[in-house]
């Protein structure tokens, strides 16, 4: 049961709207005033139909609220706000019937369309261990596929191996002069784009356990080799790498096999055929234009599609740009019949988002796509900037975050702010015991829940049955069953945005309701949870317990973080 859907179809169907457009009607809605003494809900449709209706939004709630009040009787008071809202507070009675309706799939959206839909996060090179800023895009992806599994789509968790190109070459070669420096003491080579990083070390070795020694004589002789072990190793250390945040991805793509199949000459024709290949000369660009010189290459037409510029498909060596190999991919996964596909990309990729989404509609308009960046993570501790391992360069590894925080603390709080907004990952504060830790204190609440119960005669998963719900009554339960009774609303704004911070956020002052309950309860002997001098208003309580639960269960679940039961 979603209240705020369920109220809005009742009040529109108690107002005259039917001159109104849809794209108007979809402005309306039924929302949470910001501060509790202008009631329960609140109705905006007087501001939003006022210039369509021409008449003063005040005006319009005033006639909107006797509509309404001829139509429901649910609340004890209803009140209008400037600039042309109508605030309704709740009848006891009626807010508490709610509570019955709460289950296993509470929140779950309305008039649901299954989907089958690919999302493609982290994707990151196969070239060494995932660092802070993958760990980021791989749980915020993995989050996301978890919440539409929970909406009831079908799912596809996609990497694609970025294996061909010169960071694969420059990979190699760093691989390849750690093992002459193992074999022959010759210093590693200061060499602009080799990967310095210790675990460059730990590749060699691996590989020498499997390869003959001779075959290392000169770099084109041991390629071969490096290529056909080495990046089976580096995707291994990633696999590992997520397999330590919980992620297990569902398909492994290989852009070296992309171009083996030659898919991108099926790519080009394709568009050729469109009219979107042709060769001209570029702009000259308005920045880093010293070594620019104006050449005729192939390009393709991004700016039909809402590009700012047209893009180039083959470089001065006439071998094809990342871009190129990038529109093979997509031509690849668009010809396998998805639904929707979500790309989640790194910071480092914001320049990136138009030439790829143009390059996808001019392949394919029909198909729903979309792009999400994965803004940057800082670590902090003692007030500071943190920095935690130097075996990997001049970044930072994922796995230390884990080996230091666990899986629990990176999943709650990598997705605690929005994904387009910087993250600032606090190590002081995921390891404080107190209110100010978010994952700390859903997860006490969690435990807290589990031991009440255990005092009780009560199982906290099995629904208490008979329940005089009129008992609940005090300003704390009330508050805490308003805040349960807003998850409906939580999943459809992370259904409509594609982000999922608003679940850690919800969950989180969710359980702050419910340790005030608590509290409450060791100052009051009268709000005491389980009061053995009167067994109806312990069970009305605890049976409020139980929804809450519930609730605690399908977010964490969503966020795979532990339920604990004790700590």
């Amino acid at each position: 049961m979603n209240i705020f859907e369920y109220y809005k179809n009742l009040f529109l169907q108690s107002i005259d709207c039917t001159n109104v457009d849809i794209k108007t009607r979809s402005k309306i809605s039924v929302e949470i005033p910001k501060q509790k003494i202008f009631g329960d809900i609140s109705f905006n449709a007087p501001l939003i139909l006022g210039s369509t209706l021409r008449k003063s939004p005040l005006i319009l709630a005033e006639e909107f609220k006797n509509s309404i009040i001829k139509n429901c009787d649910d609340f004890e008071k209803i009140e209008i706000a400037k600039p042309g809202f109508i605030n309704f507070t709740f009848k006891k009675k009626i807010i508490l019937n709610f509570l019955s309706k709460i289950s296993g799939n509470f929140g779950l959206p309305n008039n649901f369309i299954k989907k089958n839909i690919n999302i493609e996060f982290v994707s990151a090179n196969p070239t060494g261990p995932l660092h802070i800023g993958h760990c980021r895009g791989a749980i915020y992806g993995d989050v996301l596929c978890n919440f539409l599994k929970f909406c009831g789509h079908d799912v596809t968790k996609e990497y694609y191996i970025n294996d061909y190109g010169n960071q694969i070459t420059l990979f190699l070669k760093s691989i390849y002069f750690r093992i002459i420096e193992i074999l022959k003491k010759e210093k590693f080579p200061q060499e602009k784009g080799l990967y310095p990083g210790e675990y460059i070390i730990d590749i060699a070795n691996e590989l020498l356990k499997k390869s003959n020694t001779n075959k290392f004589d000169n770099f084109k002789d041991a390629e071969p080799i490096l290529a056909s072990n080495a990046i089976s190793i580096a995707m291994s250390i990633i696999k590992n790498d997520l397999k330590s945040m919980g992620i297990k991805h569902d398909v492994f793509i290989s852009e070296s096999n992309i171009v083996k199949k030659d898919i991108l000459s099926k790519a080009i024709n394709e568009l050729k055929n469109k009219g979107d290949i042709y060769t001209g000369i570029l702009p000259k660009p308005k920045s880093n234009t010293e070594d620019w010189e104006p050449r005729k290459q192939m390009l393709f037409k991004s700016t039909n599609y809402g590009d700012d510029t047209d893009r180039a498909l083959k470089k001065s060596d006439n071998s094809w740009t990342y871009f190129a190999n990038d529109i093979a991919y997509h031509y690849e996964k668009l010809n396998r019949n998805y639904d929707y596909y979500i790309n989640i990309l790194g910071a480092d990729h914001s320049g990136y988002t138009k030439r790829l989404s143009s390059a996808v509609i001019a392949l394919n308009n029909k198909k729903k796509f979309e792009i999400k960046i994965c803004q940057i993570v800082k670590l902090y501790k003692d007030g500071k900037p943190y920095r935690m391992s130097k075996r990997a360069g001049d970044f930072i590894l994922a796995k230390d975050l884990i080996d230091t925080v666990g899986k629990d603390a990176a999943r709650f709080m990598m997705v605690y702010r929005s994904s387009q907004s910087p993250l600032d990952f606090d190590f002081d504060l995921v390891s404080d015991k107190s209110k100010d830790n978010p994952i700390f204190y859903v997860q006490y609440a969690c435990a807290r829940l589990n031991s009440l119960f255990k005092k009780s005669e009560f199982q906290i998963d099995k629904e208490i049955e008979n329940v005089e719900l009129k008992y609940l009554e005090n300003k704390q339960e009330l508050n805490l069953l308003k805040k349960i009774l807003e998850w409906p609303k939580i999943v459809n704004l992370c259904l409509s945005n594609l982000e999922v911070h608003y679940i850690p956020y919800y969950l989180y002052e969710l359980s702050s309701e419910f340790h005030s309950f608590w509290n409450a309860g060791k100052e009051n002997d009268n709000l005491k949870i389980i009061d053995h001098t009167n067994k109806d208003i312990s069970k009305s309580r605890l049976f409020l317990l139980q929804k809450l639960y519930i609730v605690l269960k399908l977010g964490l679940n969503i966020l795979d973080v532990k339920v604990p039961k004790k700590m």
